[in-house]
């Protein structure tokens, strides 16, 4: 099995790691965001709220860490956390947006190709196939 200290993932996928651990980073501020704007009213759906974002975060970031270490199970839930993340951002541009709307959208939606790309990319493919064996 590779040693990720002995031979270090190319560009491309440090670029797909560190990407989806500023979208892990992002969901943590939103969960507190969420949590400084609780309302009693809505209670349930706040404590919900929370908790999708912190879970959600806590597994981009796991990950994300995990690709960085060259673990190529992590591709697969980076992969579908992307694919998730570009059907949200299609549903903030769908309609008449508001500016801030389709600004969110397009970040997403930018981020979420870059991890793929970074995670597709040949070299990367290269080198999570060689740490396996």
């Amino acid at each position: 099995m590779l040693n990720p200290t002995e031979t270090t993932a190319p560009r491309p996928l440090v670029v797909a790691s560190v990407a989806t651990l500023v979208e892990a980073l992002c969901f943590g501020v939103l969960a507190v965001v969420q949590a400084i704007a609780f309302s009693s009213e809505r209670s349930a759906m706040n404590w919900t709220t929370i908790a999708f974002f912190v879970l959600w975060g806590l597994m981009l970031a796991w990950c994300g860490l995990s690709l960085l270490r060259s673990r190529s199970w992590a591709r697969s839930p980076i992969v579908m956390a992307q694919l998730v993340q570009l059907g949200v951002a299609w549903s903030f541009v769908k309609g008449d947006p508001a500016q801030w709307e389709a600004a969110t959208a397009w970040t997403i939606a930018a981020i979420a190709v870059v991890v793929l790309i970074g995670v597709f990319h040949p070299r990367s493919i290269e080198h999570l196939a060689a740490s396996d064996s």
